[in-house]
């Protein structure tokens, strides 16, 4: 299997190099109005932007920062699918302007402009940063009333593209193959994630990390194979240092990214032959996590009905059977675009060669 990915050095409100409908799915986390480190890029995109907030009208410079990420949102409308999902990642902003303290409810305002577009919400998921910080409140301290609470998650809201789900043909193999397991199922589409720690992201320079305020690889990973099969292309408008596109690489889907600042690009582009390493320990972690699920579920006394085909080792559900993993061999890049050749892997878990005849095969 062959993926591609390619960074495109350009405005996100202009999706120019992408055709209508060509996009599975959109994976992305904007710059956050009201968040100070985004001021400047806001305002060089709308300088009316900057002259609001000096005029300390936080409310008319929040409602004009929204409508330049409205104009992404509508491009990214063009380009998906029918039943494309479009996930984005965005927190609220604390902030005081012209001496009064709010909070500006990013989120509610991404959730309208989807809306106003034709999309369907579906369920959100809250994850919770990792907070550094020793107090968990802001105001007065110890004295009530005036104490506010600390900020500590984020929103990843998530859309569909239209009334109706994708379809596929029936018993797809690339969408079979991408099955997840039953235990990631559980934990992946819980409303809640408290088991986001950011550390698992290997690439990119930190401190460009820092200035893209890149959100946790296991987001994206998460998401990507949550929401996208084998052979889809996602797609991230706010590129940053890469993680979406990092994400699709060990997920071995295809990917596209739009960045303004073409540094980013560049130092993801000197990191990305790490990917195969990087694919392989990814996946062996997923592979150890089904192994100790097993493990502890055999100590419960609990059976098992069905084995993986590709592996030997026991599943919980008939979807399953089908689970394939692939990883990244090569990375070779090719007229601007990276191109990733994955292999699967064959009989590499324990249960293939030790424990394979305590289940039963899923063939009839």
């Amino acid at each position: 299997m062959e993926t591609t990915h390619r960074v495109v050095t350009g405005d996100a409100r202009s999706l120019s190099e992408i055709d209508d409908c060509s996009v599975e799915l959109v994976v992305t986390s904007p710059p956050y109005p009201m968040v100070e480190m985004w001021d400047d890029l806001f305002s060089g995109l709308d300088p009316e932007i900057g002259e609001r907030l000096a005029d300390g009208d936080g409310q008319a410079a929040f409602a004009r920062m929204h409508e330049e990420l409205e104009a992404v949102w509508r491009e990214i409308k063009r380009v998906l699918v029918d039943g494309g999902i479009a996930c984005v990642n965005v927190g609220d902003a604390t902030r005081t302007v012209d001496g009064s303290f709010r909070v500006f409810q990013n989120h509610s305002r991404v959730i309208d402009a989807f809306e106003g577009l034709g999309f369907e919400p579906l369920p959100e998921i809250l994850w919770r940063k990792p907070v550094n910080s020793g107090t968990k409140f802001m105001g007065s301290g110890m004295l009530p009333p005036n104490a506010y609470a600390t900020l500590e998650h984020e929103y990843v809201l998530v859309f569909r593209n239209g009334e109706e789900s994708r379809s596929f043909e029936p018993r797809s193999e690339r969408r079979y193959s991408s099955a997840y397991f039953w235990e990631e199922r559980n934990r992946w589409f819980s409303d809640v994630w408290t088991d986001i720690n950011g550390e698992a992201q290997a690439l990119g320079d930190g401190d460009l990390r820092e200035r893209s305020a890149a959100y946790p690889f296991e987001i994206p990973h998460r998401l990507i194979n949550m929401y996208s099969v084998y052979g889809d292309t996602v797609l991230d408008p706010f590129w940053g240092t890469g993680t979406t596109s990092l994400a699709a690489m060990v997920a071995a889907r295809n990917s596209v990214g739009y960045e303004l600042e073409s540094e980013f690009a560049r130092l993801f582009g000197e990191a990305v032959g790490d990917v195969p390493e990087y694919s392989r320990d990814v996946v062996e972690r997923r592979l150890e996590g089904h192994e100790a699920f097993v493990e502890g579920r055999l100590a419960d006394g609990k059976e098992f009905k069905y084995q993986a085909d590709h592996y030997g080792f026991p599943v919980v559900t008939k979807q399953e059977t089908s689970i394939r993993f692939y990883v990244a061999s090569a990375v070779r890049e090719t007229d601007g675009k990276y191109i990733l050749t994955h292999e699967p892997i064959e009989g590499t878990n324990p249960w293939t060669e030790e424990r394979a005849g305590d289940v039963p095969s899923s063939d009839p």
